[in-house]
């Protein structure tokens, strides 16, 4: 099936996401300018710790807006399946700015414990930071719920490191108020304190950015979907092996098998194929590109007594997830099928081993073909 894979609705998220990254550098340089500001005059690493954290939030912005814009570029010779994964890519960019930022910021901090040096804060200046502390809430909620709103991976964690932001800054306020009120200095501290969460969401962020281009499980939601239309279609019998590979956010390429009558025609076959790949398509975004067909005995009850035998003596084995695609040939004495195995078994390969030979033993007179499966969907 060939398909472009860009997706309808595709030039407004990127609409979305430019924008919203937009808002985000401009409110975040905003509140660096204030925050270093503050900063140097009351001598705070705390509040400049706080800066150079909004700093990199802007900065993750703009890497988000570029990543964004190569990613929408249309597929190419080169690259036939478009430029989606860049940003992959740009999450984990951003990653490491965030995580950069941290250390350094902890660096700082740590300096300041050991050479401690006095802070003055104003009421004006505490006001300014509690202000920054409601815009960063503020800021974090719109940003994650648009990145929701078009599934873009760097809007989300940048509304999240926004949201967690706020909580530092708070922390900040916290400081400054005590500093103020009972001229106690806690601003090292807790400029440390900032920039342990500043490298603990770095390293989140690179780990589910990593995840991303790895590639992961795709969600139950997705896949019951798709199996859920496929199965509503007249002629199938039943869907397995849902394989979905991803090019990038709302971007999936997948294959599966279905089950069909033995009697099925090869221009039946083709006008099913079609519009299962149609459906599945109108209904969430996703190009399915090749359908594999098991065929399936039907009005034979050896073949139908046999398969039930077949299917008890598999499933015995606990760590069998799923028994499909059998298929028996009563003259030719030849049989076949798919067995699925958990991935937390000792020793899938053995195990899968122990089960042909277990099945070959049973029926000595049949030739016998087993396929170990991959469980890549729910």
């Amino acid at each position: 099936m060939a398909r472009e894979t860009s997706l309808p609705g595709a030039e407004n998220r990127e609409r979305v996401i430019i924008r919203t990254s937009v808002i985000g550098i401009l409110a975040n340089v905003f509140l660096a300018a204030l925050k270093f500001t503050i900063g140097l005059l009351a001598n705070s690493v705390a509040v400049i710790s706080d800066a150079v954290n909004n700093l990199s939030d802007a900065l993750s912005s703009v890497i988000t807006i570029v990543g964004t814009k190569l990613a929408a570029k249309a597929p190419d010779k080169k690259h036939p399946m478009g430029y989606g994964r860049i940003e992959y890519l740009s999450a984990l960019i951003v990653s490491a700015i965030v995580l950069y930022a941290g250390i350094t910021a902890f660096v700082d901090s740590v300096k300041k414990i050991i050479h401690p040096e006095e802070v003055s804060y104003t009421v004006v200046s505490v006001v300014i930071i509690a202000a920054a502390v409601a815009v960063k809430l503020v800021l974090g909620a719109y940003v994650k719920k648009k990145g929701k709103e078009v599934n873009s991976g760097s809007l989300v964690a940048s509304g999240e490191d926004a949201s967690h932001d706020a909580i530092l800054s708070a922390s900040v306020l916290l400081s400054a108020l005590i500093h103020l009120l009972f001229h106690i200095n806690l601003e090292a501290w807790v400029g440390a304190l900032i920039s342990v969460f500043i490298v603990k969401a770095g390293l989140e962020m690179i780990r589910e950015a990593v995840d991303e281009m790895l590639g992961v499980r795709v969600s139950s939601e997705l896949s019951g979907k798709i199996k859920e239309i496929v199965n509503g279609v007249p002629g199938v019998l039943g869907s397995y092996d849902l394989l979905l590979n991803n090019y990038g956010p709302d971007r999936f390429i997948a294959s599966i098998h279905v089950e069909v009558d033995e009697t099925m025609s090869v221009r039946e076959m083709d006008g099913l194929t079609r519009l299962l790949q149609k459906e599945v398509y109108a209904a969430t975004g996703v190009i399915l590109a090749t359908v594999g067909v098991y065929s399936v005995n039907t009005g034979n009850t050896e073949a139908a007594r046999i398969r039930e035998e077949v299917r008890s003596l598999v499933q015995a084995h606990k760590e069998v997830l799923q028994f499909h695609g059998f298929y028996v040939d009563t003259e030719a004495k030849r049989m076949t099928f798919d067995v699925i195995l958990d991935f937390a078994a000792e020793d899938r390969h053995a195990l899968f081993e122990t089960i042909r030979e277990e099945v070959r033993a049973a029926w000595p007179e049949y030739e016998v073909h087993v396929t170990l499966d991959v469980d890549a969907s729910d």
